[in-house]
């Protein structure tokens, strides 16, 4: 895949979610208002807070899919990172927000009955953002972009909240009036989660954590089998936006040539980027065979 079209692929994918985004959340600000329900109106402006988080993301992956330059060498795929980060703070203050609410609401004893308009648009909410978490997180994981991954997590938290929300308004609707705000209180405690785990995975990548181990070990056998490679040495990986980079050590026999050894390195590096299309630079340095070499490293 060239990189223009995971970079398309990506953005078309976002633009349906944000669309469909802002019809959702029109209907369940409208519909909460007039059906009297304050899970689905909270459900409503939940959805105009994913604004900023689809927002950011958009914003992001414009950045990202500027090349490298003189400024930014490693390219500007962290910015799909900072993107990520950004949703899962958007994320954690909704369900803070959520949690709050319903809290006061029951304390208070303030129940309203909702109407049959606020429990189709829970029904309809469950059913469309289901559909575009599916969607979403299928491209996401085929490309191996952090900012997609995320807002597919956002698409799968607003499918959670409006189950929720469909059976406490239900129950509400059927004269349990507490069951509306409890149902809002609930669901909180999964976006809280959610925004959570969205946060870590976002924290890790800027830290420059390491890549999934069977990523690595993929990656080495690969490098192993091409001929005149001894042994790799020492392998490490870190994500940059959709793109990995890797830092690898060939062990090669000493009395190989530069030229030799560069072209069996280089070798090896083509073979990465035709089997791993998320690859996007590979260091390598090479380290003679069966001969004792100390690793330079401050970190």
């Amino acid at each position: 895949m060239q990189r223009n079209e995971r970079f398309d692929r990506a953005d078309r994918i976002i633009r349906i979610g944000f669309w469909v985004n802002a019809v959702l959340m029109v209907l369940k600000m409208a519909a909460g208002y007039w059906g009297h329900s304050e899970a689905v109106f909270a459900d409503g402006i939940e959805s105009a807070c994913d604004f900023v988080a689809i927002f950011s993301t958009m914003v992001a992956l414009k950045l990202g899919r500027k090349p490298f330059d003189e400024k930014h060498p490693y390219g500007h795929g962290r910015a799909e990172s900072l993107s990520a980060l950004l949703v899962s703070v958007v994320i954690l203050a909704t369900g803070a927000w959520i949690l709050s609410d319903s809290v006061h609401t029951i304390i208070g004893h303030n129940f309203q009955t909702p109407s049959v308009l606020a429990v189709a648009a829970a029904f309809f909410t469950i059913i469309i953002k289901e559909w575009l978490y599916r969607f979403t997180v299928k491209t996401g994981a085929q490309l191996a972009s952090p900012s997609l991954l995320a807002i597919a997590k956002d698409h799968r938290k607003d499918a959670i909240t409006s189950i929720s929300t469909l059976v406490g308004v239900g129950g509400a609707f059927f004269g349990f009036g507490f069951m509306d705000p409890l149902a809002a209180g609930l669901t909180a405690f999964f976006i809280l989660h959610i925004g959570y785990q969205t946060f870590r995975d976002a924290a890790h990548d800027l830290m420059d954590g390491t890549v999934p181990p069977d990523f690595i070990v993929e990656v080495t056998r690969l490098a192993e089998s091409v001929e005149r490679v001894e042994h790799v040495h020492d392998i490490r990986g870190r994500r940059s936006g959709q793109y990995m980079i890797i830092d690898l050590k060939l062990e090669m026999d000493p009395d190989m040539t530069v030229k030799e050894s560069h072209d069996i390195a280089t070798r090896v590096k083509k073979l990465i980027f035709e089997g791993f299309p998320n690859v996007g630079d590979v260091m390598i340095h090479i380290n003679p065979h069966d001969e004792a070499h100390e690793d330079l490293i401050r970190l």
